[in-house]
C-alpha cells in the first residue's frame, strides 16, 4: 500500500521498519492490581490509540527484564492479535513501565524521523487499511513484527514532519481540554446528586413528599432491537444508521463514540421509530460475563438524533416526566453505586449475567417529590448542555484533523500552505 500522490520533492520513501532502531515483542508475565512492580502495559490498556496509566495495572520483574523491557519516550506500541490488532499508542510521558507480550515495540530513530508524526501516521485511515491488509492474510487474525515493519512511509525532512506534527497536536490538545472539561462537568454533576439524594437510603425516615418506588414507574423501557445479521455491515455505508451495541457503553458508564461496529440501512428503518435514538436517551447494558461484570446495568448517554439505532440486550430508557425527573437524573441515578447494586441483585445467575425487563422496573430507589426534582434539574441541566456542546465540538475538532491528516501526510496540503492560508 502506497500514497496516492506522488511523493514530494525532499521527501524519502521509506517503511516503518526502516526509520525503527528496534522492534520487540513485550514481556510475558501475569498483570496485578497491586504495585508489585512497574506498570504493565497490555493490549486492553490501549483505548482509541491512548493509555490512560491510572488504570494499568502492575508486574513483577527482574531486574535485568526491567531494563530490556522498559518504555521510552517516543516508542510505538502496536496490538498483534485479535480484534484490536494495529491499534496503537506512542509513549509521550516518562514512566516506569513495560509492554505486556501480545503488544510490540518499534523504537523510532529520532535522527530521521519524529516520533509525533509518525505517531499520527499510525492513528491514520492509511495505517489501518494497511493493517487491515495484512490481518486479513493471516490465519490467526493477527500481524507479527515484520508485517508491521513493511507499513509504507513518505517521509518528510525532519522540520517539516514536526512543523506537521504541531499543527495536528494543536487539535489534539483543544480535544484534550475538552474531554478533560467534560470530565470535571460529570464529576460535578455526580458530587450534586450525591449531596442531594445520596444521604437517605431505602428504611430511613424520608423527608416530606418523598418515598420508596420503583424505576418503571419514572422511566420509558424498550428491548433493543433484534437484527438480522444479513442485513448489518461491518464498514459505514452511505445513508444509514450506526448500530448502538453494548460495546458503546463504558465501564462503569457513559458513552463511548467511536466504537460502532456496526451499520443498519436506513432503506430497511419502517416500523423501527421507537428503536431510533434522541438526545436523552439513555442506553443500558443488559449482558454482561459473570467473572468480569462491569458493564451491566450502567447506562450511556446518547446526545445525538436520529444517528443511532439500538440493538438487542441494550435497553432504552427515557424518562416519562410524570414527576419532573429528567435525563439527566436518570443518568447519575443508573451510574450510581447503590442503584447498580440493586439492579444487579435482580439480575440471574449463570456464566452470562441478565437482567430482564420486569427486573429493571422492578428495582426499587428513593422517589424524590416533584418540587425537589424540578430544583435538581434546574441545577443540572446546564452542565450536561455544556457538556454536550463540548463533545458535538470535539466531534468537529475530530473531523477536521481527520481531513487534514492524509492530506499533510503525503504533501497533497503543506504546512507552510496552510500557515499562509490562515494568515490571510
Amino acid at each position: 500500500m502506497r500514497f496516492e500522490n506522488n511523493i514530494q520533492e525532499g521527501w524519502v520513501e521509506t517503511t516503518l521498519g526502516d526509520i525503527s532502531t528496534r522492534k520487540q515483542y513485550g514481556y510475558t508475565e501475569s498483570a496485578s492490581y497491586e504495585k508489585v512492580g512497574p506498570k504493565f502495559l497490555r493490549i486492553t490498556d490501549i483505548q482509541n490509540d491512548f493509555i490512560s496509566w491510572n488504570s494499568v495495572p502492575y508486574c513483577p520483574i527482574s531486574d535485568e527484564d526491567f531494563t530490556k523491557y522498559k518504555l521510552q519516550v517516543g516508542d510505538v506500541v502496536i496490538a498483534r492479535t485479535g480484534n484490536s490488532t494495529g491499534a496503537t499508542a506512542t509513549i509521550k510521558e516518562k514512566i516506569d513501565a513495560v509492554f505486556a507480550s501480545y503488544l510490540i515495540r518499534f523504537q523510532i530513530n529520532k535522527e530521521i524521523a519524529d516520533y509525533n508524526f509518525i505517531d499520527f501516521l499510525v492513528r491514520s485511515k492509511l495505517w489501518y487499511g494497511f493493517v487491515k491488509s495484512v490481518k486479513s492474510g493471516s490465519a490467526q487474525g493477527g500481524a507479527n513484527a515484520n508485517d508491521f515493519s513493511l507499513f509504507p512511509i513518505n517521509l518528510p525532512p525532519l522540520p517539516e514532519q514536526k512543523a506537521i506534527a504541531k499543527v495536528l497536536t494543536a487539535f489534539d490538545d483543544k480535544i484534550g481540554l475538552l474531554q478533560a472539561q467534560n470530565k470535571t462537568l460529570e464529576t460535578m454533576a455526580q458530587t450534586i446528586f450525591k449531596e442531594w439524594f445520596g444521604k437517605y437510603q431505602i428504611g430511613d425516615e424520608l423527608p416530606v413528599g418523598w418515598r420508596v418506588g420503583k424505576f418503571g414507574e419514572v422511566i420509558e423501557f424498550i428491548n433493543g432491537y433484534a437484527f438480522k445479521s444479513k442485513d448489518l455491515s461491518k464498514e459505514p455505508i452511505e445513508d444509514s444508521f450506526k448500530v448502538f451495541k453494548m460495546g458503546d457503553i463504558k465501564k462503569g458508564g457513559g458513552f463511548n463514540p467511536g466504537k460502532t461496529k456496526g451499520y443498519f440501512p436506513r432503506t430497511l428503518s419502517h416500523k423501527l421509530d421507537k428503536y431510533i435514538l434522541k438526545n436523552g436517551d439513555l442506553l443500558m447494558s443488559m449482558t454482561d460475563m459473570k467473572d468480569a461484570i462491569s458493564l451491566l446495568g450502567h447506562t450511556a448517554l446518547m446526545i445525538y438524533d436520529n444517528e443511532y439505532i439500538v440493538n438487542q440486550r441494550v435497553g432504552l430508557i427515557r424518562a416519562n416526566n410524570n414527576i419532573d425527573i429528567e435525563y439527566p437524573y436518570l443518568y447519575l441515578l443508573t451510574n450510581n453505586e447503590d442503584f447498580i447494586a440493586g439492579i444487579r441483585a435482580a439480575a440471574n445467575s449463570g456464566v452470562q449475567v441478565n437482567l430482564s425487563t420486569q427486573g429493571i422496573k422492578e428495582t426499587e430507589f428513593i422517589i424524590a417529590n416533584k418540587e425537589t426534582n424540578k430544583a435538581f434539574n434546574k441545577i443540572v441541566m446546564p452542565l450536561f448542555e455544556k457538556r454536550k456542546a463540548n463533545t458535538l465540538m470535539i466531534k468537529e475538532l475530530k473531523k477536521t484533523r481527520d481531513t487534514l491528516l492524509p492530506k499533510l501526510m503525503s504533501g497533497q496540503v503543506r504546512v507552510n500552505n496552510l500557515k499562509q492560508t490562515a494568515d490571510a
